[in-house]
């Protein structure tokens, strides 16, 4: 039975990471906001494992370029259902599309305190 269990498992595990994937690559396909930020992710990153003097540090610096990107990729899966209902404007349609764009804005200044903070006040 535990075998059985294990490739339903595998199974399960494999088709997640396949939609994963799907979702990075239609996002990067249709999302310019995103392409670029992919661009400065892979230009802070290792930035951020060359300043960062301990672990910690690297962590921080890295991980709040990639939150950046967990953000738009939710910004855009608004966007994405909003747009699904239809081009007609409506007040919530446009508050979530906003909301959306709000949380990207403050992950952005995130990653401008965090970065400030690691390597302004050492």
């Amino acid at each position: 039975m535990a075998k059985h269990t294990s490739n339903i498992l595998q199974r399960r595990i494999v088709k997640s990471c396949g939609y994963s994937l799907q979702g990075l690559r239609a996002t990067f396909k249709e999302e310019e906001a995103f392409r670029l930020e992919v661009l400065l992710a892979l230009i802070l990153i290792p930035l951020g494992f060359y300043f960062g003097e301990t672990g910690v540090e690297k962590v921080l610096l890295s991980g709040s370029v990639l939150l950046v990107l967990l953000v738009e990729i939710l910004n855009s899966a608004i966007e994405s259902v909003v747009d699904r209902f239809g081009p007609e404007e409506h007040e919530l349609a446009g508050r979530a599309k906003d909301q959306g764009s709000a949380a990207v804005l403050l992950s952005l200044l995130l990653v401008l305190v965090v970065w400030g903070g690691v390597l302004c006040l050492r």
